[in-house]
């Protein structure tokens, strides 16, 4: 944020500013005396008089004490907790703007760090109905200040529990459930986890309900290997709350802010619910990822499907496949789809899925997929070469070997679902150094009320991969003045250390500035001998050489389909 900082305001200190922006969680956005300012709570086109909370060196933080002028896109929340609630950061704002909010936050990413000049956004897709929508809730339970029992949600930035028996965008189904476990917590005086002392043995509730199956699991989380009078919950929960199918336990003995451990004990019925996205049917445990809003989540995955543009044939590589959610809905129109994910359980889980749609035509591996990819590569050879890839990491976005990898194994169509445009914004920058453009972009409403939004994002090799070329024109003819203006060698390698941390020959760069059509001298190129065997610049070392170029100039920023289109359409080469 350099650049933005003005004079600083002090801490505590009163400010009228005025809001012109929202931020990547919602805040507002202001400026006072060229110092910026995020508000919490506070909308564009507002006036604010607000008290700072927090002074960084280029930026700080403030909330607000009165509004001067109110937005007309403020609404009043439904809900009683929010603004203080750490779930939801925009129910004050009206729907549809909240839509144009996370559409311009995915194109500003794409910009901004991205590299992307102009975005091919197309229309977000919204909810039809933004409340009671997420399938799945984590109620942390505890003590409040006046030592009763607490179960609800976080206080935004703290582990202070609001208490509360009601959410405004979970399932409906969750109020009557929470009632009875509070009962049950409270009548047979099961003790409460304190995190301070690493004391007690309820710490969460975890509640998953299939919204076509209409099937509900309860789960608790404690810190021990039984719960006293578990078969007394049960009953209560059975004739209580319609629906529950699957009463478990899940073991968390660690002190940490993890809610979840590893194992799970079943208490009642299955250590699962069964749950569809689309045609598809898939069996859902605590430990499952599992997209949380089914709804829109359908249309996302209908969004990549579409994207992936897949004919019948196509060899489709999932990564980040998790219980082979998008797998398997990309299976009905793929030939063959592998599937990788490092959590063992998730891949059984993936399995298993796929056995109860009787979907054979996806196969599921343990593994970081950074290193799955070459090894089955090596295994199978062009069996397993990949038309699609399809990743759809966590917020963290990709591993960038991973992104590396794709880009070795040259799939003509990445289809990128994110969760977090900031690092989708950083992959496709690693992405486009290596040849590949953004074809389509939609963002996914899948979180009404929040500052999150999903993402799909297509790119595309250059179709100059997939065509021979044939030379037709001599060197000593052309004009290539233009493609002479530029840098050094010696400011070649300078930036591609700077960016990649690589050391690159001249060698290398007269090799890849010969792709592109620029007349190197002789000696960079001629081998000292004949029979000397002269090395070939590696992929990575020729993807990071290639963004040098484009960097000062001297081949156009889509690359070498750009410059060969050029000479292309002049006549100067030919395609056969």
């Amino acid at each position: 944020m350099d650049g933005l900082a003005g004079r600083k305001p002090g801490k505590n200190q009163t400010v009228e500013i005025e809001i012109t922006d929202l931020g990547t969680d919602g805040e507002g956005i202001g400026r006072y005396e060229g110092f910026t300012l995020f508000v919490k709570g506070a909308l564009p086109g507002e006036l604010v008089r607000a008290q700072v909370l927090k002074v960084n060196r280029n930026y700080g933080y403030a909330k607000p004490v009165e509004y001067l002028r109110v937005s007309k896109d403020r609404v009043t929340p439904r809900c009683p907790l929010a603004g203080r609630c750490g779930g939801c950061q925009l129910q004050h704002l009206k729907y549809e703007k909240q839509l144009e909010y996370k559409q311009k936050k995915i194109e500003d990413c794409l910009k901004r760090i991205g590299g992307l000049e102009s975005v091919p956004m197309e229309p977000i897709i919204g909810m039809a109905e933004p409340w009671h929508y997420r399938n799945k809730a984590q109620f942390p339970v505890g003590r409040g200040k006046d030592g009763r029992l607490a179960i609800g949600f976080y206080a935004g930035r703290t582990h202070a529990i609001m208490d509360t028996d009601h959410c405004y965008i979970q399932a409906e189904t969750n109020d009557e459930v929470i009632r009875i476990v509070r009962r049950f917590l409270t009548d047979y005086r099961i003790s409460i986890y304190d995190e301070k002392t690493h004391t007690g043995l309820v710490r969460h509730i975890l509640t998953r309900t299939g919204f076509r199956s209409g099937e509900i699991m309860v789960c608790l989380v404690i810190n021990g290997e039984r719960l006293p009078y578990a078969d007394r919950l049960v009953e209560m929960l059975r004739a209580g709350a319609s629906g529950v199918s699957s009463v478990c336990l899940n073991v968390n003995r660690e002190r940490t802010n993890v809610i979840l451990g590893d194992r799970v004990i079943p208490v009642y019925g299955e250590p699962y619910i069964t749950d569809w996205i689309g045609e598809v049917r898939y069996q859902i445990s605590p430990l499952s990822f599992y997209q949380v809003n089914p709804a829109q989540t359908q249309r996302l995955y209908e969004t990549a499907l579409e994207f992936a543009d897949l004919k019948g044939g196509e060899t489709v590589w999932d990564l980040y496949c998790g219980i082979g959610t998008i797998s398997l809905f990309l299976a009905q129109k793929a030939g063959k789809v592998y599937g990788v994910e490092i959590v063992p359980q998730a891949i059984e889980d993936a399995k298993r899925n796929a056995k109860l749609n009787g979907i054979e035509n996806a196969e599921f591996f343990v593994g970081a997929s950074e290193e799955v990819l070459p090894q089955k590569y090596r295994e199978l050879g062009e069996a397993v070469r990949a038309d699609v890839v399809v990743v759809d990491p966590p917020r963290k976005g990709c591993d960038e070997r991973l992104l590396r990898t794709i880009g070795e194994m040259g799939a003509p169509r990445v289809v990128y679902v994110s969760c977090d445009p900031g690092t989708l914004g950083r992959d496709v920058k690693v992405m486009r150094g290596m040849g590949y453009e953004v074809e389509r972009v939609r963002g996914v409403d899948m979180f009404g009320g929040t500052g999150h939004v999903e993402t799909v994002c297509l790119l595309s090799k250059g179709e100059i991969d997939s065509k021979k070329v044939r030379v037709e024109f001599s060197l000593e003819d052309m004009d290539m003045s233009g493609f002479q203006k530029g840098a050094t060698y010696s400011q070649i390698k300078k930036r591609v250390l700077q960016q990649s941390g690589l050391k690159v020959s001249s060698l290398y760069i007269a090799q890849v500035k010969q792709k592109y059509g620029i007349i190197e001298r002789e000696n960079y190129n001629k081998p000292k001998s004949e029979n000397a065997r002269q090395p070939k610049c590696p992929p990575e070392k020729e993807a990071v050489i290639t963004e040098a170029l484009k960097y000062f100039g001297m081949i156009e920023h889509s690359g070498a389909v750009n410059t060969f289109e050029t000479l292309f359409e002049a006549g100067i080469i030919g395609v056969i």
